[in-house]
């Protein structure tokens, strides 16, 4: 549905996109992450048509970059701002945008929206008396009147709370349930693991890993069993349970899962050692993300 090439973008003499690659099949939701400065809003511009790239290709449905107004008939795209009218109502936004995409029944069009995105009940409320979520599931609501193929996301949850950016994910997966493709960029690790198929790491405008979270995860080792130890039992909680330590924290990792987390504590009771604190930990996002990019900039 999706397919990047060698997209190549500078802006003077700084290189935004180096080689950017990317493939992304039907249905799927697909979070670009990366450093600021990385390329991930270029790549996002450039794909949706905004941005001509300064070599490389790509198509979207079959569709490629250069037939500018076929690929705009498939796509949406949802920025930063919302950018429905707050002097209008919810309903009066949603009619107003399939008037003009000339949908031969704005209205029910409307209505349908409304319904799918929850927001029935504030169908006839100004825009400007909707919280954040709201006005994020009804901008996600004016993206989806043509029902597009792709939909790309620009950091769709920027600035909301956390309630409200877990509206936006409830809808985003909704999108995406009923057949629609998603690109979206993001600086939030744990939205990248809640709503993506597929994760790729950009880094100097290139990818430099892609696959499923799990896998990437899966990358950086298995789980590991963590626990603290009075400084009194550190050496011989040590010696018992092997793994690395440090005494001044009385912190000691062993690699495993629930299995050995047991077999952990089995031994540790044995020798009448009481952990202050214990912990089965899995690899997060946020630690692949910095393996790649090189840690914060």
């Amino acid at each position: 549905m999706l397919i990047a090439e060698d997209l190549r973008k500078s802006f003077r003499a700084t290189p935004a996109l180096t080689g950017f690659s990317l493939t992304v099949a039907a249905g799927r939701v697909c979070a670009l992450l990366g450093p600021n400065g990385a390329g991930k809003t270029t790549a996002v511009r450039v794909l949706a048509t905004l941005t001509r790239p300064d070599a490389g290709s790509g198509s979207v449905a079959g569709v490629p970059l250069s037939d500018v107004k076929a690929v705009r008939e498939r796509i949406a795209i949802v920025g930063q701002e919302a950018t429905v009218d707050e002097i209008l109502t919810g309903r009066e936004n949603l009619v107003m945008w399939s008037k003009l995409h000339h949908l031969p029944d704005p209205r029910a069009r409307a209505t349908e929206l409304l319904a799918a995105f929850g927001l029935t009940g504030a169908a006839d409320r100004r825009v400007k008396t909707y919280s954040g979520g709201m006005r994020r599931r009804l901008d996600l609501a004016a993206a989806l009147v043509t029902r597009p193929a792709v939909l790309f996301l620009d950091e769709p949850t920027t600035g909301l709370d956390p309630r409200a950016r877990a509206e936006t994910w409830r809808a985003v997966r909704e999108v995406a349930a009923a057949g629609t493709t998603v690109l979206l960029t993001t600086q939030y690790l744990e939205e990248a693991d809640r709503l993506a198929d597929r994760v790729a790491v950009l880094d100097h405008g290139r990818v430099v890993a892609e696959d499923t979270p799990a896998a990437l995860k899966a990358r950086l080792g298995g789980d590991r069993v963590e626990l603290v130890v009075g400084e009194e039992d550190f050496a011989g909680a040590a010696a018992l349970i092997g793994g690395e330590g440090d005494p001044e924290t009385g912190r000691l990792t062993v690699p495993g899962g629930v299995a050995e987390l047991v077999a952990v504590l089995r031994r540790l009771d044995d020798a009448g050692v009481t952990p202050r604190d214990v912990a089965l930990r899995r690899p997060t996002l946020d630690e692949v993300f910095l393996s790649l990019t090189g840690g914060p900039r």
